[in-house]
């Protein structure tokens, strides 16, 4: 029975995924790249100057991320808030700031993949914060704080369970 749960939550993943623009699945694959190290991002990602650019940023900014895993603050007290979410609004600022993810959706299913399920209660307050910031242009800030619906806002808990599905570069066959 549990193998059921699990694989029936694997495709629920997987929907998700694919509800996705194809931009934001292409970021999103590149950004896992990135942030677990499982790929060369400029081999796999830059089609020109413009990404290798944006790779080499994003490598920059993500090196937050090792900081980040492992460091959740306590849920009841304010003690250490400011070095987890200075760091973690860093880096989602630069996620949201290139405009590849269209909403708290695709955020959150990178941010799950990257550091992890204990981080679910805060995506919601980094993704706020950041898409409230006067560096997003305001039709895009409008757009980002649409995304994120009552229910993700105030949910009274979050699931622990790890996401199953990290999505990955998959090479075209030659027709």
């Amino acid at each position: 029975m549990a193998q059921t749960g699990t694989a029936s939550l694997t495709i629920a993943e997987l929907r998700e995924f694919a509800s996705f623009g194809a931009a934001e699945q292409r970021y999103i694959k590149r950004s896992l790249d990135i942030g677990l190290g499982r790929q060369d991002a400029f081999k796999l990602w830059a089609r020109d100057a413009g990404e290798q650019a944006a790779i080499r940023s994003q490598y920059v900014v993500y090196q937050d991320l090792k900081g980040l895993r492992g460091k959740l603050p306590s849920d009841t007290g304010f003690d250490g808030l400011d070095a987890f979410m200075g760091p973690l609004l860093r880096v989602t600022a630069f996620d949201l700031a290139q405009e590849r993810l269209g909403g708290f959706g695709a955020y959150r299913f990178l941010y799950e993949r990257l550091l992890g399920a204990g981080f679910r209660p805060w995506l919601p307050s980094a993704f706020c914060a950041v898409a409230a910031l006067p560096q997003i242009r305001p039709e895009r800030r409008r757009v980002l704080l649409q995304s994120l619906s009552e229910a993700a806002a105030t949910a009274p808990g979050w699931s622990n369970r790890a996401p199953s599905f990290y999505p990955e570069w998959v090479e075209k066959e030659a027709a």
